[in-house]
């Protein structure tokens, strides 16, 4: 008998798909910390701008905590009743005050003198039509 088939009789089958999809993910997220973890800390904030640096920080406690989540819940406790859950939710305020200052960068800025010569333009106006119209010379004549 392999190691596989005394595993199978250990749990239900109908859980071995979800099983064996959670084992990928962790195994995805076992890359993912290598690949962070083989540069230093410190060579990778002066890389960042302080926002880049924010959100790297962001993910990385926000991750941290949803792992002990996890962790918590494969030890029968209810993370919904755990003081983790608080802290998730403190982590995704200030994410989504992040997110607003990378919108409100990334958001069009209006030039206002550019705004206001478009209108200005835009706009007929009588007096200036004339004053226009008697400044300019007639078709098919030469300026002296």
């Amino acid at each position: 008998i392999s190691e596989d088939d005394n595993n199978m009789e250990e749990y239900p089958t109908e859980i071995h798909d979800y099983l064996a999809a959670f084992e990928k993910s962790l195994g995805s997220v076992d890359e993912m910390l290598k690949t962070m973890m083989s540069v230093s800390r410190s060579e990778l904030l002066q890389k960042l701008d302080p926002l880049e640096q924010a959100k790297l920080d962001l993910v990385s406690v926000y991750t941290l905590n949803s792992m002990f989540w996890v962790y918590l819940a494969t030890q029968g406790i209810n993370p919904k009743e755990h003081p983790v859950k608080q802290e998730l939710e403190r982590i995704r305020t200030y994410m989504n005050k992040v997110k607003e200052i990378t919108d409100k960068k990334k958001a069009s800025k209006l030039d206002k003198g550019a705004a206001s010569r478009f209108v200005k333009n835009a706009l007929w106006e009588p007096n200036a039509e004339k004053e226009h119209t008697s400044k300019t010379p007639a078709k098919g004549k030469k300026l002296q």
